[in-house]
């Protein structure tokens, strides 16, 4: 799309989205929320990659704790890809908020369906290969993570390009963000005794949960 197409932008107050008023689809410059969301994809991985380190690296500091996966439990590595999500979302907002319609509920739904993909594709991958080679591998896990990371910046991108929603939603959407950030630092210390939580480590629940007693099974810097 043409830069004539697309409103002019003189201050944030001029812009209708800076009003509460959401834009006709067509004016919104798909490409450069494409390129945003890829970007924003490529992050949530790799940032994600290393938070899984972060706690160990960290030298097992209880501030890291809530934001690095502190044993081998799916929930853990939930974390892993809900924070570097976030925290791209809030640099994306500075740069697009007046650029697209539904801001906070396209990163909602992104939030929420990158945790809830993870889970699903991670279990899909484990029913699989365990019958057939008695255990996973990392590229496994890392692909599994990968499809839920595009389906979730997608599902972000069509909500960003969409037709406006209610304030309502945007409401709720808000609310979920926070109700999802306060669930991963709580269970970090305080977490249910079921499988999600539990640790799964060498794809074996072991009847560990939340911050692990002993640690020097699962060290990679020495």
């Amino acid at each position: 799309m043409s830069a004539g197409n697309v409103p002019p932008l003189t201050a944030a107050g001029d812009h209708p989205a800076a009003h509460g008023v959401g834009l006709d689809p067509a004016t919104i410059d798909r490409r450069r929320v494409a390129i945003w969301d890829a970007v924003g994809g490529l992050v949530v991985f790799f940032a994600g990659s290393f938070l899984h380190f972060l706690y160990e690296l960290s030298g097992f500091a209880i501030v890291a704790a809530p934001f690095g996966s502190v044993n081998e439990s799916t929930w853990e590595h939930l974390k892993l890809f809900f924070w570097p999500g976030l925290a791209f979302a809030v640099v994306q907002h500075a740069y697009l908020r007046h650029r697209v319609n539904n801001f906070w509920i396209a990163k909602a739904a992104s939030l929420a369906l990158v945790t809830a993909g993870v889970i699903v594709a991670f279990y899909a991958y484990v029913g699989i290969v365990l019958p057939i080679y008695g255990k996973g591998n990392l590229f496994g896990t890392l692909v599994t993570a990968a499809i839920a990371i595009a389906l979730a910046q997608f599902v972000s991108y069509r909500l960003l390009t969409g037709a406006p929603l209610s304030s309502r939603v945007r409401a709720i959407a808000i609310i979920a963000i926070v109700v999802m950030a306060a669930m991963f630092v709580v269970f970090t210390f305080a977490p249910p005794r079921i499988f999600l939580f539990e640790n799964f480590f060498a794809y074996v629940y072991d009847g560990q949960f939340g911050i692990l007693e002993d640690y020097t099974p699962y060290l990679v810097f020495r």
